[in-house]
């Protein structure tokens, strides 16, 4: 079994990049910012018994992340403003460099 640092390291890693695949903003947003909240609760863990229970849960978390992204995919609706706000930067940004 792999280190548990490394192990964790790992699935925040994937944690992040599968909450990036939501379509709807607001479920993205707070994917990663529940994600990100957690890891920095648990990063003073010590007791090899509740590190391992954290794990055990950052997994149960990635699968029900891996699912509702599939579902959210499915039912898809308009860009948010903020969205669409964003996009238009990025691209004047493109086209001015």
């Amino acid at each position: 079994m792999a280190a548990p640092n490394s192990q964790a390291l790992k699935l925040y890693k994937t944690l992040l990049r599968e909450s990036q695949k939501f379509h709807s903003y607001n479920f993205r947003l707070y994917a990663l910012r529940r994600i990100r909240d957690e890891f920095r609760e648990n990063k003073s863990l010590t007791d090899s018994a509740k590190i391992s229970e954290a794990i055990k849960k950052a997994s149960d978390n990635l699968e029900i992340v891996k699912r509702q992204v599939v579902v959210g995919n499915l039912y898809t609706a308009e860009k948010l403003v903020i969205e669409k706000k964003a996009e238009r930067d990025l691209s004047s940004h493109l086209e001015k460099s």
